[in-house]
C-alpha cells in the first residue's frame, strides 16, 4: 500500500534520522485518541495528542505530547514556560510544524519548538502517534523521550 504524500514525507524523515519505524495509513479516522485507539486495539493512553499552542510572547509554537485520554491544563503549560499560551490556529500549525492539524507528529517539525512530553506517556512499552495525517500512524516502541528533539517531561493536567 502506498502512502499518501504527507505520510510519506514523514516516513522519509524517520528513516533520515534512522529510525526503524513504518508509517501506515488506517482507512479509519485517527482524529481522536478514541478513534485511534480502536483502529489500532490499543490503549486510548498509548495515543500521543499532538498539541500545538503559541507562545504569546514571542510568537513561538509551543508542542505538548499528551496521551490521549489526558486534557491539558494551559496554565499549568504557561507557567512551566514562563509565558502566556494561546490556541494555534491552523494556519500557525501548518507553518510551524509543516502539517495540518489532525496530523502533527511528534518529531520532524518544519521549524523549532519548545516541546513538553505527558510523564503518563513514558507508563507504556509502546505508544502510537500521528505520522503526517489524521489517518497515518506509527507505532514508538520503548520510550518517546529517546526519539525526541529536546524537551520537558511534565505532568500536564
Amino acid at each position: 500500500m502506498s502512502l499518501s504524500k504527507s505520510a510519506r514525507k514523514f516516513q522519509e524523515e524517520l528513516h533520515q534520522r534512522g529510525l526503524d519505524c513504518t508509517v501506515i495509513e488506517l482507512e479509519s479516522s485517527t482524529r481522536t485518541a478514541d478513534d485511534a485507539a480502536l483502529s489500532l486495539g490499543c490503549a486510548p493512553a498509548q495515543i500521543v495528542k499532538s498539541l500545538v499552542f503559541r507562545d504569546t510572547t514571542t510568537g513561538e509554537a509551543v508542542i505538548v505530547l499528551a496521551s490521549g485520554p489526558k486534557r491539558v491544563n494551559e496554565d499549568t503549560i504557561a507557567a512551566l514556560l514562563g509565558s502566556e499560551i494561546g490556541k494555534a490556529d491552523a494556519a500557525f500549525v501548518k507553518a510551524a510544524t509543516g502539517y495540518s492539524i489532525g496530523g502533527v507528529p511528534p518529531l520532524g517539525h518544519k521549524n523549532g519548538a519548545v516541546m513538553f512530553v505527558d510523564e503518563d506517556l513514558l507508563g507504556f512499552p509502546e505508544v502510537w502517534a500521528a505520522a503526517g495525517t489524521p489517518h497515518a500512524v506509527f507505532k514508538i516502541s520503548g520510550a518517546i523521550t529517546e526519539i525526541l528533539p529536546e524537551h520537558t517531561v511534565v505532568d500536564v493536567k
